[in-house]
């Protein structure tokens, strides 16, 4: 605790160079608002109102502090960050990364949580996929058609599930209706294009009222991109140095073939081979809205096929097969693609109670139909098949009096199969059921929050007969005092636990997308930890301020290592369980530097930082280094002109086997339009990222060696809303 306090100080003064950029506008802003309103709104609260005016949709709590890292992206800063996965869309806000796999694939990385500590929701559900389960596998959901995105950093585990110990990402879509629209029809649109990827992309979805209140809702995406171009080599120089003497080698024992093989793969430069991308979605479902009730449905297909860039001068070896190649026997490296099909249906519920203890119900379940198909060249690698039913109810209380809260019940099942060459984790089944509570105490300016949730789950071997169960238990309590002008501070102290998923406890094979062979412990226990947080947050003075601070210690963490040994010709990772620390500090300051009524400056500055320890001493593997970003922009009726500047320390805080990274800067631009007097209902951005062509590797990513982030990147696009 001295050694936290120690730390505390220490990011209070920190916290000042690090700050977002421009976050969420108040949802209760309506469309058209325009000149000094609009500005000074932008001026003061392009941030989340935590008087709330935007809430996390997390029943029964007003102000959510349990959560002290929430942050909400509306419409138009998804369109300011637009790419197909939503890792990227998010990689610009304090504490969060993206383990940028590839183009199609990048999943949100949590104050240097990824994987299993991550759940990323569709409305307060899990989105179903298998990307959770290796960082090859996309998230299938397009950001095209979110209305908006939920950052929930922190004890979120407490709201849905153990799975999101590290924090969660929720994605809130228009698939079902529940509201009337004012007009005969709402329709939202969005175009977009750009130069790194040769982007071609769009989006619409259309709601129309059928009597008085039933509404059906249709909506549809397509996205299609080029090989990423890149500045400079693709392969890191310590890579590129290392494949640059095995040419060598090949060479003096006469194997000039591969020699040469081995220099054009380090030479490789300007683009990264194998990361195009096609993407397409298409949803429908229904509302009805009965007085203050509503219900509604789904249906929808998610469909990607994407190339996976191999590491350059690997080969692998199959066992002995159908063919009769005996164990051993090379292959050389076959350019693999990944083709991603989803089913889903949704069911949504919100039934208003009366004016007792209870106020609604909501509810909320989905099932998912999920295949996705490994190719390697032509030929059928591995197939994967997820079916999966996820279902949530919850009681809210009326607000009257002093508390305040909300009470519910969560099941998950999922049906896991894979079969083919690489089918690296047997067929295994997972069920978990849990309950949870969240309750929140005062009307004045001191509060407290209680929450707490236990889970069961069971989790089944199915080849090889080996069933594990384990019942979780996590809870949390928060001080919340809250001054004038929305100032809020507070604490939340915590105890999370995390039962092991199916691929840490059962892996064992060759995963060619990955390129390494991969190896579970079906003997590991719950991992838990113990978390400290303190934040701030509101206005001082004209500027809006967000400080967390956060301490967590895990006993029994599980994570994923490379040990040195090498099997079918892949490098070996195990998972493995240690204690461990983590630390962290996340901050974002936005202030006005000029305000006129029509005209506004406005300046941000956001950063974030990490730092995780294994009980021996080492480090925790792909911990993102120190970020800092400073942002300067322009507000008019029309035009907002911004510039920004994003700078990444380098990371040598290195497990066993990881190579560090590099600092590096980069440097964007960003001009939005809104060209109808008195509305926003048509915004025109255009943007330059990385205008000086800088090569940055991001940290948290497996494959950052040999897939640096995009180059000079040209971006366009339109969002219609009518």
């Amino acid at each position: 605790m001295i050694l936290f306090a120690s730390r505390l100080a220490l990011a209070t003064g920190l916290a000042f160079a690090a700050a977002a950029p421009v976050f969420a506008q108040t949802a209760d802003q309506a469309e058209g608002d325009a000149g000094k309103e609009r500005v000074e709104d932008d001026l003061h609260s392009r941030q989340v109102d935590y008087q709330g005016n935007i809430i996390v949709s997390a029943a029964g709590l007003e102000q959510l502090d349990v959560l002290a890292g929430t942050s909400v992206f509306e419409a138009e800063d998804i369109q300011r960050n637009l790419n197909g996965q939503i890792g990227e869309v998010l990689a610009k806000l304090p504490g969060v990364s993206a383990t940028s796999f590839a183009p199609g694939s990048s999943r949100p990385v949590l104050r240097g949580f990824q994987g299993e500590r991550v759940r990323v929701l569709v409305d307060g559900i899990g989105t179903a996929d298998v990307s959770n389960t290796s960082v090859d596998h996309a998230t299938s959901i397009d950001p095209l058609t979110a209305e908006r995105i939920e950052v929930l950093r922190g004890p979120a585990v407490l709201l849905y599930g153990s799975q999101a110990i590290g924090g969660a990402v929720n994605v809130i879509d228009k698939r079902i209706p529940t509201r009337i629209p004012d007009k005969g029809y709402h329709l939202d649109a969005l175009i977009a294009g750009d130069t790194a990827t040769d982007l071609r992309s769009g989006g619409a979805s259309l709601d129309v009222p059928l009597g008085s209140n039933f509404v059906i809702h249709v909506d549809g995406t397509w996205r299609e991109t080029s090989d990423l171009e890149i500045p400079g080599f693709q392969i890191a120089p310590a890579l590129r140095a290392e494949i640059l003497e095995e040419a060598a080698e090949e060479e003096a024992e006469g194997e000039f073939e591969e020699a040469e093989e081995f220099r054009e793969a380090a030479n490789q430069q300007g683009f990264v081979p194998n990361t195009a991308s096609e993407t397409w979605t298409v949803n429908g479902g229904f509302g009805l809205i009965l007085g203050e009730s509503t219900f509604g449905a789904s249906i929808g297909l998610y469909d990607t096929n994407y190339g996976v860039p191999g590491r350059p001068g690997v080969e692998h070896a199959h066992e002995e097969g159908e063919d009769g190649e005996e164990e051993g026997e090379e292959e050389g490296e076959e350019i693999v693609t990944i083709d991603l099909e989803q089913f889903r249906a949704d069911f949504k519920g919100d039934i208003y109670l009366g004016e007792g203890f209870f106020q609604r119900l909501k509810l909320r379940a989905g099932f998912s139909d999920y295949t996705h198909t490994e190719f390697e060249g032509d030929e059928v690698g591995t197939v994967f098949d997820s079916k999966s039913v996820e279902a949530r109810a919850e009681l809210v209380q009326n607000e009257g009096g002093v508390s305040r809260g909300a009470i519910g019940i969560q099941y998950r099942h999922r049906d896991f199969f894979a079969e083919g060459a690489e089918a690296y984790v047997p067929p295994n089944l997972t069920d978990q059921f849990s309950v949870f509570a969240l309750q929140e105490f005062g009307t004045g300016p001191l509060q407290v929050e209680l929450a707490g949730r236990f889970e069961t789950t069971d989790v089944e071997d199915q080849l090889n007969r080996i069933a594990r169960d384990f019942d979780t238990f996590s809870g949390a309590v928060g001080l919340i005092y809250e001054g004038d002008d929305a100032f809020r501070v507070g604490v939340n102290v915590s105890r999370a636990e995390r039962a092991p998923s199916a691929e840490e406890l059962f892996s064992n094979g060759p995963h060619i997308a990955t390129q390494a062979f991969e190896i579970g412990d079906p003997d590991l226990s719950t991992e838990s930890a113990w978390g400290v947080e303190g934040f701030v947050r509101g206005r001082v003075g004209g500027a809006q301020l967000s400080l967390a601070v956060f301490q967590q210690w895990f006993d029994d963490y599980i994570f994923i290592t490379q040990n040195g040994l090498e099997e079918d010709g892949l490098p070996v990772f195990v998972y493995l369980q240690q204690d461990a620390d983590y630390f962290g500090v996340e901050g974002d300051i936005s202030f006005p530097l000029f305000d006129n009524g029509g005209f506004g400056v406005v300046a941000d500055l956001s950063g974030s930082y990490v730092s995780a320890e294994l009980g021996d001493g080492t480090s925790v593997p792909r911990i993102p280094p120190l970020s800092l970003l400073g942002g300067l922009e322009v507000q008019t009726n029309a035009f907002d002109v911004r510039g920004e500047v994003q700078w990444f320390a380098e990371q040598d805080q290195v497990a066993a086997f990881e190579t560090p990274t590099d600092e590096f800067a980069f440097v964007n631009f960003l001009v939005s339009w809104r060209p109808l007097a008195n509305n926003e209902n048509i915004t025109v951005q255009v943007a330059a990222d990385n205008v000086f062509d800088v090569t940055g590797r991001r940290h948290a990513s497996f494959t950052k060696d040999f897939v640096p982030l995009a180059g000079r990147n040209f971006r366009a696009s339109v969002r219609f809303s009518f």
